[in-house]
């Protein structure tokens, strides 16, 4: 599914020229966590990621996204943080939490172990990459938003980085599994001392994190999450496709 030329996708925000090379980040300075792992226990216990959709497993339609965006962002290595169970494309790394099951924190500090030794595909010298965008697959266009949270991340130098929200008033959310962040701070948080942490709610350990929020309406739509059938159904159907075609692969 990797697009023949790299560019923007349609409805993302078009980035302003940074770094070096053309890229917002400059080349591989911006590394990526696709969160893939949990229970998926809304779905009645599938595998999230396998979900197929508009003719592709949901962790794929991130994947080409994130690959869509690599030359305009300047993005680097990408782990997705799955069991050895899901399919990964050649290139994509993975990393899971010891043992598994840990939560969502647990695996982001999984994945930013594993992304500390890669810079670009290659082993790094240099330690880490200074940004890491972070992401889930149950979003299926979050990647849509990282144009607008890497130039908000870079904008803010004084913060940790730029997260997306979700819904309106009441239903307001601070998606923390959407964003992009200064990666030394984010590792501090959730591996303190270097000890990864496990069963800790997500909003309760990265609010933590001094980050802007990001509500404007391409955000908001990018950060949509499908939790259970009747949202995976209702995201086919806005894609053109028929309502009852999602499946597991």
């Amino acid at each position: 599914m990797t697009p023949s030329e790299p560019r923007a996708p349609a409805g993302a925000s078009s980035p302003r020229t940074r770094g070096t090379s053309g890229s917002v980040g400059g080349a591989g300075a911006v590394g990526v966590v696709v969160l893939a792992g949990g229970t998926g226990r809304r779905l009645g216990g599938v595998s999230k990621p396998d979900v197929v959709a508009r003719g592709e497993r949901l962790l794929d339609h991130v994947l080409a996204g994130i690959e869509s965006l690599r030359a305009p962002l300047g993005l680097g290595g990408v782990v997705v943080v799955a069991p050895e169970e899901v399919a990964l494309p050649v290139g994509v790394l993975r990393a899971l939490e010891d043992p598994p099951l840990g939560g969502p924190v647990a695996g982001l500090a999984a994945g930013l172990l594993a992304l500390a030794h890669v810079s670009d595909g290659a082993e790094a010298a240099d330690g880490p990459v200074p940004l890491t965008a972070v992401l889930t697959c149950d979003a299926p266009d979050s990647y849509r938003a990282l144009p607008a949270l890497l130039v908000a991340a870079q904008d803010a130098p004084e913060r940790d980085g730029a997260v997306a929200v979700s819904g309106r008033g009441a239903d307001r959310h601070t998606q923390y599994l959407l964003g992009v962040y200064r990666t030394a701070r984010l590792s501090a948080v959730v591996a303190p001392g270097g000890r990864p942490l496990r069963d800790v709610a997500v909003h309760r350990t990265l609010r933590a994190l001094d980050v802007v929020e990001l509500a404007e309406d391409a955000v908001r739509d990018a950060s949509r999450d499908l939790d259970t059938w009747q949202d995976v159904h209702d995201w086919e159907r806005a894609g053109g496709g028929p309502s009852g075609d999602a499946t597991v692969r």
